[in-house]
């Protein structure tokens, strides 16, 4: 009853570029013909309406998850759904900040995105409350770089800087996994690494490619152009600019035309330069101060980085689970979750998220990510437990990184029908979820005389109602307890199947 699917390297799928059609009629000329309309614009079937009137949103057309799971889980489905880019075609990028620009990037980059600088629509309605900056962001000064000593060395002491325990994508996609260099690297030319906007620290890369591997340069390309949307002010992004800076030069250097891996490290060492600057003079720092909500897609590809690098190597401790039980896996993807947490239960920074069969944890971490609220989990197989372990301490290390500051998250194993803990957490929480797609009737029965405790006005979202249509009020708890509105879900946001559905979302009387 994990929140991930066993089909593919990933488990999680980010949310789809939307885009607004409208009409705009022309005015009639006074004379002599009469007045004509101008054509709508035309999208492609995969773009619809903004989910909610209320919240101004653009989802984005990247797809993830990062790395070659492009071509694995969804990675169809995401490529017939984005728009398709044109090809470029230029001269070789030199090592400097600006590049001369073709007419076909002028709206959008070499993967669909729209400019940064608009994308910034597709920001929810902020909390203002939400604190984003993470308290140990580093800005330059020594006392926020917390020091090991060890013994050794002259003199006795080695003192170290403080180093981030993340799991690097060069860990697991090198040229000794027999991944092969490509933009025409030699072996020996295929190692880099890349800053990131919240800390001195860098992550190692090998620019190789391998299958059901990180994509060591797509991920780059969507990481610099993250840090360009969303990281750095507007006096100071022009270095970055998807149209004449770093993200076009990489663009550039990585098409089939062009495929220069020298100007494409280059591009990553300057951008390097230009963002240690940005970091050490306290720029970051104080636009992320300014700031109080993360655009979903921003969530989903850092969600993607940590379950890449913490679960996908032993994903196949995920497809151990028992048919005909509750623990049955079943995964709610990221812009579902996005949906439930930020439009209709409108979560806040200062409440409780609690989910009741959580997998790895990745609905958990989304939550603190996303909302910034206080976050729990509860799994009873055992034999996740590691890999919920390994996602929690990757996923704190890597909203460091960011510089992102998500809320508390707790991953629990065992029975959210006996633990204490959970069952505490439960009393204080304003939404919980449960996934009781493939629950037995005798478990949901359980559960509703377990929200007998939750406080009123606690959101409960399930995939199947608690409440049973063929008792009476007279006897059915839940129907006395819970008032139910069904929902319905649009396709692609589940696992186990590519049609839209139904969910509920109840509330505590």
């Amino acid at each position: 009853m994990g929140i991930f699917s066993a089909r593919g390297k990933s488990g999680i799928k980010a949310p789809e570029r939307q885009i607004r059609v409208e009409t705009v009629a022309i005015q009639p000329k006074p004379k002599p013909k009469p007045a004509v309309s101008r054509p709508d614009l035309t999208t492609s079937n995969s773009a619809s309406r903004l989910s909610s009137p209320a919240i101004n949103r653009v989802k984005s057309s990247s797809p993830y998850p990062s790395g070659s799971s492009t071509t694995t889980e969804n990675g169809s489905s995401a490529q017939r759904k984005r728009k398709a880019a044109g090809s470029v075609g230029a001269s070789p990028a030199s090592p400097a900040n600006k590049f001369d620009s073709d007419s076909e990037s002028d709206s959008e980059d070499g993967n669909g995105l729209l400019d940064g600088r608009r994308k910034k629509q597709r920001v929810f309605t902020e909390d203002p409350n939400r604190r984003l900056t993470h308290p140990r962001i580093w800005t330059g000064a020594v006392e926020e770089i917390k020091p090991q000593i060890r013994e050794g060395g002259r003199g006795g002491q080695v003192i170290k800087e403080r180093e981030l325990r993340i799991v690097h994508a060069a860990d697991l996609a090198n040229l000794k996994e027999k991944c092969k260099p490509v933009l025409g690297l030699t072996s020996e030319e295929v190692e880099i690494e890349l800053r990131y906007p919240g800390s001195r620290q860098r992550e190692r890369y090998e620019i190789v490619y391998g299958k059901d591997k990180i994509n060591a340069v797509e991920d780059i390309k969507k990481i610099v152009r993250f840090v360009y949307e969303n990281f750095i002010p507007p006096e100071d992004a022009a270095p970055f600019d998807p149209h004449t800076g770093y993200c076009r030069q990489l663009e550039r250097c990585s098409s089939s035309t062009i495929n220069d891996g020298v100007g494409f490290k280059a591009a990553i060492k300057e951008y390097n330069k230009r963002l240690f600057n940005l970091q050490k003079s306290g720029t970051i720092k104080k636009h992320l101060d300014s700031l109080h909500s993360l655009p979903s897609d921003l969530v989903a590809f850092i969600m993607t980085q940590v379950y890449d690098r913490a679960v996908a190597p032993s994903v196949e401790i995920t497809r151990k689970y028992e048919n005909g039980t509750d623990n049955v896996y079943g995964e709610l993807h990221a812009p579902f979750i996005s949906e439930i947490l930020v439009e209709r239960t409108k979560m806040t920074s200062d409440q409780v998220f609690v989910d009741l069969g959580s997998g790895v944890g990745q609905v958990v971490l989304q939550a603190a990510l996303e909302i910034g609220c206080e976050s729990w989990g509860c799994e009873q197989m055992e034999t996740l437990k590691p890999l919920a372990d390994d996602m929690l301490k990757e996923f704190e290390a890597r909203c460091e990184l960011w510089g992102i500051a998500p809320g508390r998250a707790r991953l629990i194993c065992g029975d959210f029908l006996q633990n204490e803990r959970i069952h505490k957490a439960l009393k204080r929480a304003d939404v919980v979820l449960v996934n009781n797609q493939a629950f037995t009737s005798q478990l949901n029965d359980s559960l509703v005389r377990l929200f007998l405790d939750l406080k009123p006005g606690c959101k409960i979202v399930s995939l199947k109602s608690f409440v049973h249509e063929h008792k009476s009020t007279s006897n059915d708890l839940a129907l006395n307890l819970l008032t139910v509105e069904k929902l319905r879900y649009p396709d692609d946001y589940v696992s186990w199947t590519n049609k839209g559905g139904e969910y509920c979302i109840s509330t505590r009387k």
